[in-house]
């Protein structure tokens, strides 16, 4: 892969995650998103070839990986909450599908503080683990654009990078969300930002012996 193809394929990648982003397409939003983090990392793993430097593309594959395993275990924390507490309300799971069961239940005597109190505690795990992973893959995705910085002299990709890192850790409110967007708008520059590297001049003839 050359450098025009990797610098376009991110550039895409990028844009495609910041329009996906918005949500505003519906279903089509988490596929959006999905292509462009698959066209972001097929171009940095061509800068990594590239630059013969492979922390370029294996420090975003570990940030991403570490995204989606923090998704993956916080969706299972939640659903080994809901299946407890429904338990635990007497709802039987293999009628679960039933829907008639949950009309005839009284839930103001049934759902009491302390019914909901073990079910919460479980979420608010769930969410404190999906946290730390969400860090730890920005923590990963700035060293990745870090390098990526440093072989290209583009300065926006470790911009981006530490924008992103501060994004992950206020994810814990609105804003830090906000920030992981504005870093990848920052993304989609730094990629078209990256110039080729002039030709090494040939080496000057010979000077005839005199």
């Amino acid at each position: 892969m050359t450098l025009e193809s990797s610098k376009n394929l991110g550039g895409v990648g990028a844009l495609l995650m910041v329009i996906g982003s918005l949500g505003f397409l519906g279903v089509y939003t988490g596929i959006l998103s999905l292509i462009g983090f698959i066209l972001v990392l097929i171009a940095l793993n061509g800068l990594a070839n590239y630059y013969h430097e492979r922390g370029i593309f294996n420090y975003a594959l570990y940030g991403i990986l570490s995204a989606i395993v923090g998704v993956v275990v916080f969706i299972a924390i939640v659903i080994t909450a809901a299946v407890g507490f429904l338990s635990a309300i007497g709802i039987d799971l293999a009628n679960l599908t039933d829907w008639t069961v949950f009309s005839q239940i009284d839930w103001q005597s049934v759902v009491t503080l302390n019914a909901l109190w073990p079910f919460l505690t479980v979420v608010v795990l769930g969410f404190v683990v999906l946290f730390v992973f969400v860090v730890v893959s920005a923590f990963f995705i700035r060293r990745s654009l870090n390098l990526t910085a440093a072989k290209t002299g583009v300065g926006m990709f470790g911009t981006a990078g530490l924008i992103w890192l501060i994004g992950g850790v206020l994810t814990i409110i609105v804003i830090g969300l906000f920030l992981i967007w504005i870093a990848m708008i920052l993304l989609i520059v730094a990629f078209f930002s990256i110039r080729a590297q002039p030709a090494a001049a040939p080496p000057p003839p010979p000077t005839p012996p005199q």
